[in-house]
Order: C-alpha cells, then sequence, then structure tokens
C-alpha cells in the first residue's frame, strides 16, 4: 500500500494534508470577542459595579457577575479573593473611569476650587448609589461600610500634583512649605465631609477649606497671587 505524503505546490501545503486549529474554525468574529489583561480585567469590574448597583451587595454573587460579564466564576475568583475585594476593586474603576476635566483658571484657589467641585458633584452621586449598593452590607458581614467607603473613595485619582506644579512654575507656593499630606489635606477634608454626610458639599465649606485651612500652608508670601475665584 503507497504511503500518503503531504502535497507541496509552491511552497503552499495542500488543505487535506494539514490539520484545522482551533482558532481558524471559530473565525475572526469569535476571535475578536476574546478579551484578555486590562481589557478582560476592565470588563469584569464594570459587570460587577453593574450588577452591585442592580441587585445590592447582599444578593451580589461570583456567578452573577460572571454571567453579566459572559465569563466564568474561576476567571473572576483567581484575580480577587473574596467578594469584598471585589466591590473595591470595581468602585475604584468606576470612580477612576468617572472622568472629570482637569480646571485651569491660571490660580492655585480657582483650579482646586474648581476640582473640588466637580469632584463634589461626582462623587456624591456615587455615594447615592453606594447607599443603595452597600445598604445590606452591615447585616451581610456584620462590619461598618465606613472601611468599605474609606477604601473605595481612596481610590479616586487625584488632579492636584498637577494644580500644585502649575501653581510653583507661577510663583504661587513656597515649594519648601509642601508635603504629601498638605498636598492631599482639602482632598482628604472634602472625602471625609462625603463619606459623613453623603451629600453633595456646601460651596461655602468648598471655600472654607480652601480659604482658611489649604492657602495659608502652602502659598508663598504673596497673598495677593492667590486670585479670587
Amino acid at each position: 500500500m503507497r504511503k500518503r505524503h503531504l502535497v507541496v505546490y509552491r511552497g503552499v501545503v495542500s488543505p487535506t494534508s494539514r490539520p484545522t486549529s482551533t482558532a481558524e474554525s471559530q473565525g475572526p468574529s469569535q476571535r475578536s470577542r476574546r478579551r484578555r489583561g486590562a481589557t478582560l480585567e476592565a470588563a469584569l469590574l464594570e459587570a460587577a459595579w453593574d450588577e452591585l448597583c442592580a441587585v445590592g451587595y447582599p444578593g451580589l454573587t461570583l456567578d452573577g457577575v460572571a454571567a453579566r460579564a459572559g465569563t466564568s466564576r474561576p476567571v473572576i475568583a483567581r484575580r480577587w479573593s473574596d467578594r469584598v475585594e471585589l466591590v473595591v476593586a470595581a468602585i475604584r474603576h468606576h470612580t477612576a473611569t468617572a472622568a472629570l476635566d482637569l480646571p485651569d483658571t491660571g490660580t492655585l484657589r480657582g483650579d482646586v476650587l474648581a476640582l473640588m467641585r466637580l469632584m463634589s458633584g461626582g462623587v456624591s452621586e456615587m455615594a447615592g448609589a453606594l447607599s443603595f449598593a452597600l445598604s445590606g452590607y452591615f447585616d451581610a458581614t456584620g462590619q461598618s461600610t465606613s472601611d468599605l467607603r474609606e477604601r473605595a473613595i481612596a481610590g479616586t485619582p487625584s488632579r492636584m500634583s498637577t494644580i500644585i506644579q502649575r501653581a510653583v512654575e507661577r510663583g504661587e507656593i513656597d515649594p519648601d512649605r509642601l508635603s504629601p499630606r498638605i498636598v492631599s489635606l482639602p482632598l482628604d477634608l472634602m472625602r471625609h465631609d462625603l463619606i459623613m454626610n453623603r451629600a453633595p458639599i456646601p460651596d461655602d465649606t468648598l471655600i472654607e477649606i480652601v480659604d482658611r485651612v489649604f492657602l495659608p500652608l502652602v502659598l508663598a508670601d504673596r497673598p495677593e497671587q492667590a486670585g479670587r475665584a
């Protein structure tokens, strides 16, 4: 009996002699739907946030998130050790992707106030969503939501470093007066108020934080450069 050989013509292997790979058999449309790395993680966190807002913490399950994301439970379990870690990551992701335009008013005071006003509105909307989403957290875990909220809001990306750098370049700030704690102070005070009151911060409170607490700590010895917004 004659042995069967691969047929090669001008460098092309005959289709009948080469097995078809799984990826080829799926076709380009199926392959394009594959998600890996950061793309997959973002999709999982978006699904977790949507599921959290839909069913609340007591109803949240890895299976439910997996179904919403179109994946399997082990894919989620490999990335987050438990439900709390997934919720914290989902809140941080949602906060980070809520775009805030970085203000550029020309003065340190104007920039900081504009940023705090934007964040107060955006974060207070999230606080409203979290009030429902985490309403059963204590009943389910026996723990307060305070630490969870703190960890979630602490994930909000800060634009303060850029604002501070602009002010240094304009000569408004004495760099020797800066420290990480002082730079983060106005946003830390704002976040504390949001966590405690779960409502937008009154504008006079924001102005007090900036004018009476923050600016006196950082301004160079030329207070007239602070400007007024």
